[in-house]
């Protein structure tokens, strides 16, 4: 199967997933429930569920086993991107084309439908049906999530992204705070995808999780780019944003054509990473080449 026809599949399927997490919640809160399901289902590249699901089925699980930690991924980016669109941090009024859950409701309720979505996600990699030999490692995902999701990564990386405003940083500065922002739940959905095969060996674990460092580095290199290229329509969310929040970025750092050679050293790095590999390693390789070809 190609690319294309994989991710709509796994697209529909994530997107079945998730909508069923959501129904099984008590309305408690109904408008909270709202809330949680408009930050959660309104579209999305849905890249991070894309990534367990083909880093899984290229060990050979079974998908049903693979929709419990894609879903868990899903809910944690989601809950980023509600807290980062928050007026106290990136501000922004629109995501995904559409109002961003605190325009749509309202910011004391866009913080908790994000906190709420964070402990889903525990909640689902806790709690979904996996084969008796892969309870050891149930309790190593959850750990993965926890230090992607927190101080050690995405939280860490959003903190040094906005001490980081109207600054003047350095490629290594920048680096590092891209490596956790975004780059550590990246390698956490391929880490998840391959620790769902009971029997992982270090060696292609190792190579994988090289495979999405240099993915997940390409991917906000070509973000940056696209922040200067693109345009709002195509995007989704507003263009030229991080230009006014006097952001550093690779293009500011290096120029657009700097920033294009870095994109593309970052997808060979990626590819080489595969190529040790004894697996059916198209599906990894054409999404590596989608992450630097990418128009939104």
């Amino acid at each position: 199967m190609s690319l294309e026809p994989f991710t709509e599949q796994h697209r529909a399927r994530i997107d079945r997933a998730l909508q069923a997490h959501l129904d099984t919640l008590p309305l408690i809160a109904p408008r909270l429930k709202q809330a949680m399901s408009h930050g959660l289902l309104l579209g999305g590249k849905r890249v991070r569920p894309f990534l367990v699901y083909a880093v899984g089925e290229m060990l050979g699980v079974s998908p049903q086993v693979l929709d419990g930690p894609a879903a868990a991924v899903e809910c944690i980016h989601a809950y980023s991107l509600i807290h980062d669109d928050l007026p106290a941090m990136d501000d922004d009024d629109l995501r995904r084309g559409q109002p961003t859950v605190h325009k749509a409701f309202d910011e004391a309720t866009a913080i908790l439908a994000g906190d709420a979505l964070q402990t889903l996600a525990f909640s689902i990699l806790a709690e979904h049906p996996m084969p008796a030999d892969l309870m050891p490692n149930r309790v190593r995902m959850v750990s993965e999530l926890a230090q992607a999701s927190g101080y050690g990564g995405m939280c860490g990386g959003q903190a040094l992204d906005m001490e980081g405003e109207r600054q003047q940083l350095g490629l290594s500065q920048l680096e590092a705070i891209h490596r956790h922002k975004t780059g550590a739940l990246i390698r956490c959905a391929v880490t998840l995808g391959a620790l769902c095969r009971p029997d992982m060996d270090d060696a292609t674990l190792t190579a994988l999780r090289d495979y999405a460092a240099a993915i997940g580095l390409a991917f906000q290199v070509q973000d940056d780019i696209l922040d200067i290229v693109g345009d709002t329509a195509t995007l989704g969310k507003p263009q030229g944003s991080d230009l006014a929040h006097e952001k550093s970025t690779y293009p500011a750092l290096i120029g657009i054509e700097g920033a294009r050679e870095l994109a593309r050293e970052l997808h060979q790095r990626a590819l080489t990473a595969l190529h040790s590999l004894p697996y059916n390693t198209d599906i990894l390789e054409a999404f590596a080449d989608y992450i630097v070809e990418r128009t939104h």
